[in-house]
């Protein structure tokens, strides 16, 4: 018998960029290892520099990077550390994107413009992705857009549970803040033990970004206590309006429940002077001092959620069967 044989053992490596290196300790620290040291740092033109500081030949990579603000600079230090890691000879690079950068131009909506969802994905193929994992995409279709598997994990459980919990005697009703997102809603409302849905009738200007108007609602919400879902909150018009609007019909209150705080420009101010009584998120990207001094907004981890779809890919498990067989 010729050739040599020996029994590899896989090694989980987790690395983090610099745009939210706390949730990646956090997720780390979950699956009971370290973040792999690295050197990172910008020249004097602004480009990046990334190192490896140990040796990755062989490992199965983790690489955690949410693209917060500056969007573009964080997604290009993610598709060096892919680059680097492809280099050095890692086995599998699986990135980890907590929030996908232009998760929203998932389609044309006039004659001339990109889908940059889908370039982002060809990007990272093309640097040496070999899987994603996602939480909460803006829409379900952008799994299709890379080509290899796509892991979506949705925040639903954590938000759902802190929302159980807190207001499960009172009488509920699911909001969804367009007809886009009745799906997710229905999701919600079978978690909340059969919450009544209904959503919130609103047009927008493709002409102008971050602006929409909430025309009426459709649904049954007079006396109850209203759980506004939404993927993501940016600068909070959309959702601080859809909470008048609530309110408006004779809701008793509005609880606002979003994965994505990115809380641009003066969404914190606007939550702040909003009618909703409470602000649930996740931290799948920095949150503000200010904000977290916000009494009204409530900040979950989705570390736990992370470390465990982490764990099933490198064990060769299931991810579907974390979310009863919905993702």
């Amino acid at each position: 018998m010729t050739g040599i044989l020996r029994t590899t053992q896989k090694n989980l490596m987790v690395f983090s960029g610099r745009a939210h290196p706390d949730l990646a300790q956090e997720v780390s620290q979950a699956l009971g290892t370290e973040l792999v040291p690295t050197d990172a740092y910008e020249f004097a033109n602004s480009e990046i520099y990334f190192r490896v500081d140990e040796s990755v030949r062989g490992c199965d990579a983790f690489v955690l990077q949410s693209h917060a603000a500056p969007v573009n600079e964080w997604i290009m230090e993610h598709l060096i550390m892919v680059d680097a890691l492809k280099r050095a000879s890692a086995k599998r690079i699986t990135v980890v994107l907590p929030f996908y950068g232009y998760a929203r131009q998932d389609k044309k909506h006039r004659g001339r413009e990109p889908i940059s969802a889908r370039l982002m994905a060809d990007l990272f193929k093309t640097a040496g992705a070999d899987r994603l994992i996602a939480v909460d995409l803006h829409t379900s279709q952008i799994q299709g857009f890379f080509d290899g598997p796509v892991d979506h994990l949705m925040a639903l459980p954590i938000l759902s549970s802190h929302v159980r919990d807190k207001y499960g005697t009172e009488d509920l009703a699911v909001v969804s803040p367009d007809a886009g997102r009745i799906k997710v809603a229905e999701q919600w409302s079978h978690r909340l033990g059969g919450a009544p849905l209904a959503f919130i009738h609103k047009t927008r200007d493709i002409t102008r970004p971050n602006q929409s108007v909430a025309n009426r609602v459709v649904g049954e919400v007079a006396g109850r206590t209203c759980v506004l879902v939404d993927d993501m909150i940016d600068s909070g018009g959309t959702i601080c309006q859809a909470a008048d609007a609530l309110m408006a019909d004779g809701a008793s209150s509005v609880v606002v429940a979003a994965t994505h705080a990115i809380f641009s420009g003066p969404a914190v101010q606007r939550l702040a002077d909003s009618v909703a009584r409470e602000v649930v998120v996740t931290n799948t990207l920095p949150i503000s001092q200010e904000a977290r001094a916000l009494p009204k907004i409530t900040v979950l981890s989705i570390a736990p959620l992370v470390s465990q779809a982490i764990r099933q890919v490198f064990e060769d498990g299931s991810v579907t069967s974390m979310f009863d067989g919905q993702a």
